[in-house]
């Protein structure tokens, strides 16, 4: 196992390097690429360690991913799935035991939505319908599907896991930004799932671990909003490189030796930096307060969700003002930044990680009620 071995890291990074655009063109990333990760223990460290797990801190498993993405966004975005295991904390241990039957290293993937109909069995439920976004299916080993909730669930929609092969996969993902993830659709057809093998997404943990006392929910946003800090980080380490480069075809200066784009550089160089420096704090907060025994408190998940949406859209801002300050050479489809601007894009609509995350994090600032579900 690589998870403390910089040179195995590195080397990685200059695989993805090279096959980057490789992800781009089929869509998805492979299955021998993810198992690179694997033995990086990216897919280990939110097992839970009575299960062969070996927990990471949150802000030094997102900085990972953040280098990742600064290399590839869809590869960070895939990687990423790595905190997601912390869903499966409320699963039945016996249920637990047998996910992780052959060995911690699992590859989670989910496609929650549309929840789709499910009618209830002897054992569990028949589960039929097609659900979107299924990031990283190609190379899961167990995925999640949206069904209703009923009155054992409050409510809530159940997560029902099922083993790929059982489900037809359609590569349907046509996008602009993160076309590497494999967000395809997922369909199935009179899949009966055993009951101990579902879930509910942000649920009581019986896992007592204190990576399964951080928000299952907010972990995963933040996973999610550190791959648009690599896609920016990118932006700006090109920009900030190609400011020296080649005159313009007008006869002006060169970028670097014009105020404007100096100064805007610049500006964008501070604003991702800031919102970086509060996404990180707050986590290594909420961590500390976890390892010493307590319990993550409303105000410190309200810092938690507020600085991950913060940092998605920022990132997002900073790539849109790189390219409005390169010229007409970032408008060409062979130039980096294009690809950049796509990716950084799209967390920022992810709904974890939408506008409304403001006005919740506000409300509970306040002593109010957030003002969106799954705040927590």
């Amino acid at each position: 196992m690589a998870q403390d071995d910089p040179a195995a890291f590195d080397a990685m990074l200059a695989e993805l390097a090279e096959r980057r655009q490789e992800f781009r063109e089929q869509r998805y990333v492979p299955g021998d690429f993810v198992d690179r990760l694997k033995r990086l223990g990216l897919y280990r460290c939110a097992t839970p360690e009575r299960f062969g797990g070996e927990t990471m801190p949150p802000a030094e498993f997102l900085k990972k991913i953040e280098r990742i993405s600064a290399v590839d966004g869809s590869t960070g975005w895939v990687a990423s799935f790595g905190s997601q295991l912390v869903y499966l904390g409320s699963l039945p241990l016996e249920t637990q035991a047998k996910l992780y039957a052959g060995g911690p290293d699992v590859v989670f993937a989910g496609a929650l939505f549309p929840i789709q109909r499910a009618t209830p069995t002897e054992r569990g439920f028949l589960v039929n319908g097609r659900w979107k976004f299924a990031s990283g299916c190609m190379a899961a080993d167990i995925v999640c599907v949206g069904i209703p909730g009923d009155d054992l669930t409050s409510g809530k929609p159940r997560g029902a896991l099922i083993r790929p092969q059982r489900l037809e996969i359609v590569q349907d993902w046509d996008v602009v930004g993160m076309r590497g993830t494999g967000s395809f659709d997922l369909i199935a057809e009179d899949v009966e799932v055993d009951r101990e093998w579902t879930f509910i997404r942000g649920g009581e943990p019986v896992v007592d671990e204190p990576l399964y006392r951080y928000p299952a929910i907010t972990y995963v946003a933040q996973s999610l909003s550190v791959v648009s800090a690599g896609v920016a980080r990118a932006a700006l380490d090109f920009a900030e490189g190609a400011g020296s480069g080649r005159d313009s075809i007008t006869g002006a200066p060169k970028l670097a030796d014009r105020a404007y784009y100096r100064a805007g550089i610049a500006e964008a160089e501070a604003a991702l930096r800031s919102a970086r420096a509060y996404f990180y704090e707050a986590a290594d907060e909420a961590w500390e307060t976890l390892v010493a025994g307590d319990l993550v408190s409303d105000e410190q998940n309200a810092h938690l969700r507020l600085s991950a949406a913060h940092l998605a859209r920022t990132a997002s801002e900073v790539v849109h003002k790189v390219v409005s300050l390169s010229g007409t050479a970032a408008i060409y489809q062979d130039h980096p930044l294009p690809a950049l601007l796509g990716d950084a894009l799209v967390p920022q609509e992810h709904a974890f990680l939408s506008p409304a995350m403001y006005d919740a994090a506000g409300a509970v600032l306040m002593g109010l009620p957030p003002t969106v579900p799954a705040f927590r």
